[in-house]
């Protein structure tokens, strides 16, 4: 792969997420072309110095590198092999020898697919979805966990160093996204405590931010509190004291959650607890609580109605 300097990256997907990974790459000195169907989101990019582009076959021209960040599996698969409306895929588009890279947070078996027939087609495809959230893709210190051969992997570190801080060879195609599965559903647990056992102590007259030091400091040390405690005013700069603005919204917690159940169910696996996580999360959610911060559980405690 060429030097990083000299680098052409098609960036899809523009979103939450999107926007300032493609921005790190900007600043790391690559040519950027970006496209969103949101033609809005891509000009937040092309403000700093991207290539706005209208189309796919459009974002594609002189890429030696593409990115994808899409919501779902189902958008993966379609802009990689095509729909059932006519769109072509980008495995029938882009220029032989372009490296794929997909961080968008789906299901294992479409990362597969993609990864499958974009061997068919000779190219070398990773699957390499993110932690980190919106802080850590702005601070560009996401963590990375890939799926995908060797070769890919170190290809794949070479453009994601820009971005991220930590990257990680999960394993095999697919791997990426079962290693991002499972992160995710014992954070929908963690959580999910961190919001009873706070709101417990504060039920029975502690003062929460005393009680989380007290917690940071015992054996119920977690992530949630040290970096994102879902309790209003505990924690500067965190979700909670923004009137839970995202973040990572409570309908993406919900997505990987189903996810990892869809997992589970395809292993046999038990996981009660990240099933209870997952529920929570669906009941939280239709109270008008999507698009919030998924720290904003620990609403539902508090809520005696």
């Amino acid at each position: 792969m060429s030097d990083i300097a000299t680098s052409t990256i098609a960036f899809i997907g523009l979103g939450n997420m999107g926007n300032p990974m493609a921005k790190n790459l900007l600043k790391a000195g690559c040519k950027v072309r970006v496209f969103d169907i949101n033609t809005d989101a891509a000009k937040q990019v092309e403000s700093e110095g991207a290539h706005l582009c209208l189309s796919l076959d459009d974002v594609i021209q002189g890429a030696d590198t593409v990115i994808t960040m899409l919501p779902a599996g189902e958008h993966v698969r379609a802009v990689y092999l095509g729909d059932h409306h006519g769109g072509v895929g980008l495995l029938n588009m882009v220029a032989g020898g372009t490296f794929l890279i997909d961080s968008s947070t789906i299901d294992p078996e479409s990362a597969r697919l993609v990864a499958g027939e974009a061997e068919k087609k000779g190219f070398e495809f990773v699957d390499a979805p993110v932690s980190g959230g919106v802080a850590g893709a702005q601070a560009g210190t996401l963590t990375f966990i890939v799926g995908g051969t060797d070769s890919a992997f170190s290809k794949a570190e070479g453009v994601l160093q820009h971005v991220g801080k930590n990257i990680f060879h999960a394993g095999k195609a697919g791997d990426g996204q079962m290693a991002k599965i499972c992160n995710n559903l014992l954070l929908g647990v963690l959580m999910s405590g961190t919001c009873e056992a706070i709101s417990l102590g504060i039920d029975n007259g502690l003062d929460p931010e005393v009680l989380s030091n007290i917690m940071l400091q015992s054996s119920g040390r977690n992530w949630a509190l040290e970096l994102y405690n879902p309790c209003p005013n505990v924690m500067e700069k965190v979700p909670s004291s923004n009137n839970y603005q995202p973040g990572f919204m409570a309908k993406l917690m919900l997505k990987d959650l189903g996810l990892g159940i869809d997992a589970a169910l395809q292993s046999q696996s038990a996981i009660p607890m990240g099933t209870l996580a997952r529920n929570l999360y669906a009941f939280h959610n239709t109270r008008g609580n999507e698009l919030r911060d998924f720290s904003s559980l620990f609403e539902f405690y508090r809520d005696k109605k």
